[in-house]
């Protein structure tokens, strides 16, 4: 009866271990492998698109430029915003892990706020530089600027899309798989729109042309 009984659990051990067993050779599991390789490929897109903005900065002519459309203490405000909201989703990740679904929803919720409030604020700031006479077609400088602030911009309403999304299937208790793992793969994509800005603020705004 013992034998039996090992020779079952045996049977059965291969098979449980490639439903839990989700690592790869990486110790990562293919959700985060998968992951970082989607992020890896979106450091080449800003990589391209930050490289032509540095070509073309100074390419205005007697059209608006940097200096005179540029409200550094405004933007400076919008990225201590969309900074704070990664701290706000360090604090998710963390309630995720502890089983927290109370404070994993407060903390992603906020995120999703302060990441919008980052938007509205890009969204003014546009608005301003049209009214001063900068528009898409303006110059190559203006074109540069607009494709790279505006696909960041379109990067972080996804980001506030997917937070809202979460925390509606969290609610509803629909996430399938590891709750926490789902968080923190929400959480890297977070955290990469941040590092990206915190490259375009310092090398668009911060450093003359």
């Amino acid at each position: 009866m013992a034998d039996t009984t090992v020779h079952a659990v045996s049977a059965h051990a291969p098979t449980n271990a490639h439903v839990t067993g989700h690592d790869t050779a990486t110790g990562l599991s293919n959700n985060k492998l998968a992951m970082w390789m989607f992020l890896g490929s979106e450091c080449l897109l800003f990589g391209g698109l930050i490289s032509t903005y540095m070509l073309y900065r100074g390419r205005h002519d007697g059209d608006p430029g940097p200096a005179q459309v540029f409200d550094i203490p405004l933007t400076s405000v919008s990225s201590f915003v969309l900074l704070m909201s990664s701290l706000t989703m360090v604090l998710a990740v963390n309630a995720a892990k502890a089983k927290d679904d109370r404070n994993t929803k407060l903390w992603l919720t906020v995120t999703a706020l302060l990441g919008s409030l980052f938007v509205g604020g890009q969204v003014y700031e546009f608005t301003a530089f049209y009214k001063e006479g900068l528009g898409f077609t303006t110059s190559l400088f203006a074109s540069s600027f607009f494709t790279l602030t505006g696909f960041h911009g379109v990067h972080v309403s996804v980001g506030v899309m997917m937070l809202l999304a979460l925390v509606a299937i969290i609610s509803r208790s629909r996430v399938t798989g590891n709750k926490a793992e789902v968080v923190e793969l929400v959480g890297l994509y977070w955290h990469f729109v941040d590092v990206v800005w915190v490259v375009i603020f310092t090398l668009v705004y911060l450093i003359p042309a």
